[in-house]
């Protein structure tokens, strides 16, 4: 049972000693064949995601047949390589079900933000209604944001008692609680909230909305896959991690794989409990996996703009 005192005894982290193991590990250097299995297994975690102002059914349904093939027919035929479909879409409520169209007979997941995205303001009815209604209109997962204002002000019960019920009317479909790292200010904070995101309920722990000044670092994701590792270790259970938010290129996605396997090991290494959120990172993971197959670039207009 989640308790405040429990929450501080659990927060503290050596901020020297975080990032000099982060610095170390993104400089592991990776071979060809290596690189290249890398390379799809990131694919194959990605959360494909739109969160646009001016999204539509039309760029929704073009993001989808990515999702599904990500690399163009043409290219593909000249990869000797199996390229894997994304691990899920992520949209707004409006869009579940024309994601969950496009995505029909596939094993991609749709998932949906959720409880006053991004900011995590509105009452706590509405987050209740908003979740269920997105479940009901075919969301496999739920990205909910946590209220950043209450967990700074100390308000942890009320952060945990929101994850709760925001948990039970997910009913089948997996939360994800997303932390807003780049808002809470240090280390021991990004610990504490990630032990309370566990303790409540959370599926998987996500870093960002995509939407802040400051979004998923190294740093931060190892102190978070190292929190998670202190909690399989505590409790048994194994809960994802989904770095969001700034990862753009494929030596930042081969350099998380790292983290992830020298902190939580192969287990993890799998899109049931590693995911990017990402809406860029895809066309690089792609260019570098045609140049490592092929031993040249292709040109950009193989790849669709995203």
């Amino acid at each position: 049972m989640f308790t405040t005192g429990d929450l501080k005894i659990k927060s503290r982290v050596d901020q020297v000693g975080i990032e000099e193991r982060a610095a170390s590990l993104s400089k592991r250097s990776i071979k060809k064949e290596t690189k290249k299995a890398g390379i799809k297994l990131a694919i194959s975690m990605i959360d494909l995601t739109t969160l646009e102002g001016k999204d539509s059914a039309g760029k929704v349904e073009a993001m989808c047949q990515k999702a599904i093939r990500p690399l163009d027919p043409s290219t593909e035929l000249r990869v000797n390589d199996d390229i894997p479909s994304v691990a899920a879409v992520c949209v707004y409520p409006n869009m579940v079900s024309i994601a969950k169209k496009a995505l029909a007979g596939t094993n991609i997941k749709v998932a949906s933000v959720a409880t006053g995205f991004p900011s995590g303001l509105t009452p706590l009815p509405i987050k209740i209604e908003e979740t269920k209604r997105v479940v009901d209109m075919g969301a496999h997962e739920v990205d909910m944001v946590i209220d950043r204002g209450a967990f700074l002000s100390g308000e942890h019960k009320k952060v945990f008692d929101e994850i709760v019920k925001i948990k039970e009317a997910c009913g089948p479909a997996h939360l994800k609680v997303i932390l807003e790292t780049g808002e809470l200010e240090t280390y021991d904070n990004v610990r504490m909230a990630s032990w309370l995101a566990m303790t409540a309920g959370a599926d998987f722990i996500k870093t960002s909305t995509g939407k802040a000044a400051v979004n998923a670092t190294l740093p931060v994701t190892l102190v978070m896959l190292e929190t998670i590792r202190d909690y399989w270790y505590e409790t048994g259970r194994m809960v994802g991690m989904k770095p969001a938010g700034g990862i753009r290129t494929s030596k930042q996605a081969l350099q998380y794989l790292v983290l992830v396997k020298e902190t939580l090991g192969d287990a993890w290494l799998s899109n049931k409990w590693f995911r990017f959120g990402a809406s860029t990172l895809t066309n690089d993971l792609l260019m570098q996996l045609v140049k490592e197959s092929t031993g040249r670039y292709q040109s950009l207009d193989y790849f669709t703009i995203d």
